[in-house]
């Protein structure tokens, strides 16, 4: 099988209904490059399993992983991660609410910051959201900016774009996709960001609380600042060759 260029982590859990279009309008959006989508399922309760493996069928591309409990998104897309084979990795939301036409501008933009960019971020616009959501994000985006300075002003956006090399060094814990920007800048890369617009959701509701991660993420908060600040220094790493000195015959 040939190794693609750009793997997309898709986490979700109980999406079936989202899944049944979102998986094709994935692969059209991409379809320019080789790739892969891994839909991570997150302990689902409803048809997903069934669903993905009828859809794995008729496409090769598609790899369906599946926890046996729910253990949350950011455990999903790590469990992405370490399972693709893409040198790129982008991230979507499995509600259907991000666009995936937008997938192709953010691998563009990875790639086009060259080797120095780690991260390419999507930052929403006109956000399909509840107003109690919106002020729960508004709050923990305002305090994350001032107290990592990230430079980003939407982290929870699920349209994100990395190369692997960067994603699978980054510190892991639970809820750690929200500070990806601090993580990738923490490890000596610089970050892009490209605007995408929401949309609404066709199906279901969130399956992930509000005021829950927003407690949790300002308790997240204080250890991403405390992560930054103990690393100060990161060198640049060459190898060098071995250079032996050759004595002519006399």
């Amino acid at each position: 099988m040939q190794v693609p260029e750009v793997s997309v982590i898709v986490p979700c859990r109980d999406e079936a209904d989202n899944l049944a279009f979102l998986v094709d309008e994935i692969a059209a959006a991409i379809k320019g490059w080789t790739f892969e989508v891994i839909v991570v399922d997150d302990g689902s309760s409803d048809r997903t399993p069934a669903l993905l493996a009828e859809m794995a069928a008729e496409r090769p591309w598609l790899r369906h992983l599946r926890h046996d409990r729910s253990a949350g998104q950011s455990c999903a897309i790590r469990s992405g991660v370490h399972a693709a084979n893409g040198a790129i990795l982008a991230t979507i939301d499995g509600d259907g609410q991000n666009d995936p036409a937008y997938l192709p501008a953010l691998v563009e933009a990875l790639k086009a910051g060259g080797a120095t960019v780690g991260l390419a971020a999507g930052q929403r616009l006109k956000r399909q959201a509840g107003i109690f959501k919106k002020l729960a994000s508004r709050i923990a985006n305002g305090a994350r900016g001032w107290l990592l300075d990230d430079g980003t002003r939407d982290t929870g956006c699920g349209l994100k774009a990395l190369r692997r090399e960067v994603f699978v060094v980054l510190p892991y814990f639970d809820s750690w996709h929200r500070f990806l920007p601090a993580l990738v800048l923490r490890e000596g890369y610089d970050i892009v960001h490209v605007d995408v617009v929401d949309r609404e959701r066709r199906h279901g509701a969130s399956k992930y609380g509000i005021w829950d991660r927003f407690w949790i993420g300002l308790l997240d908060l204080f250890g991403v600042w405390w992560l930054r600040r103990r690393r100060k220094r990161i060198p640049i790493v060459r190898e060098t060759e071995l250079q032996q000195e050759v004595k002519s015959d006399e």
